[in-house]
Formats: structure tokens, sequence, C-alpha cells
């Protein structure tokens, strides 16, 4: 990465000792199966970010003051295996330190290191994906750690609820729980679908979101557009009421596939992660001294205790 601190913060925002947010970029393409580019989605978002005011106009605040780490991008990708488990590692690894740890990637694949990560530690997982497609295959190409395959995983050991779907094989059909799935088609027409999905979450929310649930006139560049998607407003309204409800302990964005030729879907990311940061912190004093103690006791989740020797 050539970018030395998030949007180009300076240091004193970007020490890991410090910061209560941490960034981990994965650039990784590797099993993506239309239009190739997504590994060099975190470098076009980052470049984007360093052009991004920094104020926050909705929640008049400036975020990045809660620090914000820059962590070495994971670039294990020998398999699709090696860099699902290293993007889990790395995932849990900040996690324990106690870090809202957030994902840039890289194509979709790369989420089910982070679920899994942030369902080893948290009870009671809630996984929001947002997305045109409805990746639920157990296993595609030869892979169960294909994109097609992003929350399968989840659909098994989570609460996962669905948003913005239009996309999806014949067999996901016995995979998916159509009564937490939000397909596009009747979100057009049903003002009640945000309040309802929010009704069926738990506690604790991650959240996976694949840009190709915006609609394409608004976000283009990504791998495999999808005519009839989400508007930025309905979004981030969405967002908001789900970060002001639930306690919303992490998030990905993945699959910007960026074009030399039109940077306004960099921009649009960088301003979604952004903006989602700001409805997570909006109501902390950025001044607070930040408290590095681990709780395990409060988070553990749905596969084991840590050991007390496991190293990270």
């Amino acid at each position: 990465m050539k970018t030395k601190t998030y949007a180009g913060i300076p240091d004193e925002y970007a020490k890991l000792d410090t910061s209560k947010i941490v960034l981990i970029p994965v650039p990784y393409d590797g099993t993506s199966t239309w239009q190739k580019g997504a590994n060099k989605g975190p470098e076009a978002f980052l470049e984007a970010s360093e052009n991004m005011e920094l104020y926050d106009i909705e929640t008049d605040s400036e975020v990045y003051k809660n620090g914000i780490y820059l962590a070495e991008p994971v670039t294990l990708n020998a398999t699709p295996e090696v860099m699902v488990d290293a993007v889990h590692q790395e995932t849990k690894k900040y996690i324990k330190k106690n870090k809202f740890v957030t994902i840039i990637g890289g194509e979709h694949s790369v989420s089910i290191g982070t679920i899994r990560a942030f369902n080893e530690v948290f009870q009671n997982l809630t996984v929001l994906h947002i997305d045109a497609h409805a990746d639920l295959r157990k296993s595609y190409e030869g892979s169960t750690c294909n994109h097609a395959c992003a929350v399968y995983e989840a659909s098994q050991s989570t609460n996962l609820i669905q948003v913005g779907i239009r996309s999806m094989d014949i067999q996901e059909k016995s995979v998916m729980d159509v009564d937490k799935t939000y397909f596009a088609h009747e979100m057009a027409t049903d003002d009640s679908w945000m309040d309802s999905a929010i009704d069926q979450m738990t506690e604790n929310v991650f959240i996976t979101f694949d840009l190709d649930a915006f609609d394409p006139s608004i976000l283009p560049s990504t791998g495999t557009p999808e005519p009839g998607g989400l508007f930025w407003y309905e979004t981030i309204d969405f967002l908001k009421e789900v970060f002001k409800e639930k306690n919303v302990v992490g998030f990905d964005i993945v699959e910007l596939c960026p074009n030399e030729n039109e940077k306004s879907s960099d921009f649009l990311a960088a301003k979604l992660y952004y903006k989602m940061l700001s409805y997570k912190f909006q109501n902390e004093d950025a001044e607070e001294n930040y408290n590095d103690t681990y709780e395990e006791s409060n988070r553990l989740g749905n596969y084991k205790k840590f050991d007390e020797d496991e190293d990270y």
C-alpha cells in the first residue's frame, strides 16, 4: 500500500496503541468469475479517502480523532483457503486488542474469514449481509472459500439477515431463510422492510457490505453489477438505524473493482466507510481515554473459548 495512514490523517491519530479503530486491507481477487480487479480495490479506496473531507456534517463529528490504525494488508493468498485463514487470524488478533475492526476488500470471499473471527468472539451474532447476490453456495469451482460462498458458513452458524438480494442460483433456495431475506424487488414497494430487518437482528451485529448492493447507476465499478439496486440515502438511513439500535461490532466492505476512468465509485466506497464509522462513534468522546482491556466473558462466541496460551 502506498498510503501510510488512513485518509492521510496525522500520525497522532494513526497509532495502533491509541486508535479505537483498525482498518485491514485485503487486496484479493482470486475467485472472481467475471470482471477482475477487486485486488486493486483497497488502494483505490485509500486514495479516494485522502481526497475526502473528514468532517461529517450529519453527525457533526470528526470520527478519525478516535484513531484509525491502518494495518498491513493481508497478502497471503496461495489458495482461497490460505487467504481466508490469514484474514481470520488477522481479524481476531485485532479484536482481541479490543479494537473496532473493519476490513476493506478485495472480493467477497475475504468475508468468510472476517465473519468466522467475529462469530468466535461475539455471542449470538447477527450477520447483516447487504448484497445483490445471495452468496449461499456451499462450494463453487472446487472451493468452499469462493466469493459465491461468502455467507454460506454464516447461514449455518449465525443469525443471517440478507438485504438487497436480486440474483441467485435456484439451489441456494434450499439454504436461504426467506423470512430473513429482503429481496430488492420487494423492498422497492415495501416501506416496512427496514424495521422488519432490524427487528430480526440480535444485539451484536456484524455488517458485510458488498458494493454491488448499490444500483450500478451510482456505483458501476464492481465485479458483477446488477440492475435494481440500493440508492445512497435509503442505504445510509438503514445503516444509521442499525447502528443506533444494535451493537455493531465491526464491518467489512468488499467488491470495489476500480476503473481508471470512473472515480466516483471509489469515492462512494470511501464515503460509505467513513459514514459508517461516524454512526458508530457519534456519541463517543474522541478525547476519552482508550480502554484496551479485553473482556472475554462479555464476548464469547459460538466456537470455543480462547486458549490462554493462544498466540496472536
